[in-house]
C-alpha cells in the first residue's frame, strides 16, 4: 500500500500506546479513516479530535488494514479475526517502512539492531558514532521514539532497536544493514518455542548486510543461513578478514582493515560492552562511517542506567542495579562479573529456564534473596544446583518490598561482597517497567544502609 493510498482507507490500529498513537496520528495526517482500540478506556479518550475510538474484538465492517501493537499475540481475538476475514495486520514498524519506500525524499537507511540482550546499549553506541559522524540520525524502534515518528521527521539515518514482537509484525522490513547480538530464551509464551523466536529474530539479517555474533553459535548459524548478500561476522576473539573483533587490545576492522578503538575504553566494561561495541562499529562501518568517528562516538558513549549501575558502597558491600537484566542470559553475563554474590532474582520469567543460569551461577552465589511471580521456579532450581546457598523469600507484591529485599541482602552479605539486582525476569507483576524496578532497589539501599549508619 503506498503513501497516497492511505487516503480514504479505513485502518484499525489496535493499541493506543505510544507506538500506536504514533500510527493513528500519522494514518489520519495522510487521509485515512482511523479507529483506535484498546482495553484500557483511558487511553481512548484523549484520541477523539483525530480517530474514532472504540472498544472492539472484531475488525468494523470495511476495514481495509489493523496496525497492531507489537506485544499484541497473533491469536489475540481481534487480530484472529482480522485474519480470519482476510484483512492485512502488520505493525507500526512495518507501516513506517511502507511510509518510507514512498517518502518524496527517497529512503532512508535503516541499520537495526535485535537480539535476547544488548540492543539498547548497542543502539546508543550507534547513535553516538553516527553523530560523531556528523550524520542526521537518531534512535528509535523499542529503544523509545516510534520509526513512524523518526521517518516522519525526516532524520537521514535512522539507527533501530526491534523487539521480537515488533519484527514478527514487520514483512517486508529488509534494512540497509542488520544485525542480531544474541539469542537465548526469552519470550517463549508469547512465540511458543525458542525455534519459533530465532525465526522472528533472524528476519533482521535479510536486508544488504548482515552482521552476526559469531560466539553465539545459534546466531552464527543463521547468519550462514542468511540470504544477504553481505554477511559480517563479529568475535571477542582474533577476527579471520572479514570480520570485526578484538586483536593486540584493541576493537579492529579485518573488513576495511582499520584499528577502531582500545578495548579498555569501552564502557559498560566487560564481554557484553565489548560485543555490543563491535556490533555498533560493524553497522556504522557498513554505512561508510570512518574508523576516527567510530573511535569518538564510543568514548562519547555513556551506558544506559540499570545496566549494572554502581548504587552504593557501604562496609565494604556493593550494591549494583542490574534490573535491565531481564532474562536468564542477561543475569548469566551479569553474575559472571563479580566473584561472590548475593543475588537478588526475580519476575516473570516468561517462558524461560533458569536451570543452566543456577547451575552455572551456583558457585559465586553466597546467598539468594528472592521476589515476584516465579520466585518459586528459581527456588526450586537453587534447591537442585545450590543447595547449600542460603535463599531468603520476600512475599510481599509492591514495590516497598525492596526494603526487606535489601535488608535480607545486607544481612548475608560480607565485606568484599556484592549485592547484585540482575532478576533474570520481567518486571510487570510488582512494578510499572524494569526501570521502576531498578529505582525501587536503589531507593532501598539509600533508606537501609542509612538507617545503618545512623544506628
Amino acid at each position: 500500500m503506498s503513501q497516497s493510498q492511505f487516503a480514504g482507507a479505513s485502518v484499525l490500529v489496535a493499541g493506543a500506546g505510544v507506538s500506536g498513537l504514533s500510527a493513528a496520528q500519522a494514518l489520519a495526517d495522510l487521509g485515512a479513516k482511523v479507529t483506535v482500540t484498546d482495553g484500557n478506556e483511558s487511553r481512548l479518550a484523549s484520541i477523539t479530535e483525530y480517530a474514532t475510538a472504540l472498544s472492539l474484538t472484531e475488525p468494523p465492517p470495511g476495514t481495509d488494514l489493523v496496525v497492531t501493537s507489537p506485544g499484541w499475540r497473533p491469536e489475540t481475538p481481534l487480530l484472529a479475526a482480522a485474519t480470519a476475514a482476510g484483512i492485512e495486520v502488520i505493525g507500526e514498524v512495518e507501516l513506517a517502512w511502507r511510509l518510507d519506500q514512498e517518502s518524496a525524499d527517497g529512503p532512508r537507511a535503516w541499520l537495526v539492531v535485535t537480539g535476547t540482550n544488548g540492543k539498547t546499549t548497542t543502539i546508543g553506541m550507534l547513535e553516538h558514532i553516527l553523530r560523531a559522524a556528523g550524520a542526521d540520525a537518531v534512535a528509535c524502534g523499542n529503544v523509545g521514539l516510534p520509526v513512524v515518528d523518526a521517518v516522519r521527521a525526516g532524520h537521514r539515518v535512522l539507527a533501530v532497536e526491534l523487539s521480537s514482537f515488533q519484527l514478527h509484525w514487520s514483512p517486508s522490513v529488509r534494512p540497509s544493514a542488520g544485525a542480531l547480538l544474541n539469542i537465548a530464551e526469552d519470550h517463549l509464551d508469547w512465540h511458543g518455542s525458542l525455534a519459533a523466536y530465532a525465526r522472528a529474530k533472524a528476519a533482521v539479517l535479510t536486508g544488504e548486510v548482515a552482521i552476526g555474533n559469531l560466539d553465539d553459535p545459534l546466531v552464527a548459524e543463521l547468519l550462514a543461513a542468511s540470504p544477504a548478500p553481505r554477511k559480517i561476522g563479529v568475535t571477542l576473539g582474533e577476527p579471520q578478514p572479514g570480520q570485526f573483533g578484538i586483536t593486540g587490545g584493541n576493537l579492529v576492522d579485518r573488513v576495511r582493515e582499520a584499528v577502531l578503538a582500545e578495548a579498555a575504553a569501552i564502557r559498560p566494561a566487560g564481554p557484553p560492552g565489548l560485543a555490543d561495541a563491535l556490533v555498533a562499529a560493524a553497522l556504522a562501518r557498513a554505512h561508510g562511517v570512518s574508523a576516527d568517528a567510530v573511535r569518538d562516538g564510543l568514548a562519547s558513549f555513556q551506558p544506559i542506567a540499570h545496566r549494572a549501575s554502581p548504587v552504593a558502597e557501604v562496609d565494604g558491600v556493593r550494591y549494583i542495579d542490574d534490573s535491565k537484566a531481564t532474562n536468564p542470559h542477561a543475569a548469566a553475563s551479569s553474575l559472571r562479573a563479580h566473584d561472590r554474590v548475593i543475588w537478588v532474582a526475580g519476575g516473570l520469567l516468561k517462558g524461560a529456564s533458569v536451570e543452566d543460569l543456577v547451575a552455572e551461577a551456583a558457585p559465586r552465589l553466597a546467598g539468594v534473596v528472592l521476589i515476584g511471580q516465579d520466585k518459586d521456579v528459581i527456588a526450586a532450581a537453587l534447591a537442585r544446583h545450590a543447595p547449600e546457598v542460603p535463599v531468603h523469600t520476600v512475599p510481599e507484591g509492591d514495590d516497598k518490598a525492596m526494603v526487606s529485599v535489601v535488608r535480607a541482602a545486607s544481612a548475608m552479605a560480607r565485606p568484599g561482597d556484592v549485592v547484585l539486582l540482575a532478576p533474570a525476569a520481567a518486571s510487570m507483576d510488582m512494578f510499572t517497567d524494569y526501570t521502576h524496578r531498578g529505582r525501587a532497589f536503589a531507593q532501598a539501599v539509600r533508606e537501609v544502609t542509612q538507617s545503618s549508619e545512623a544506628g
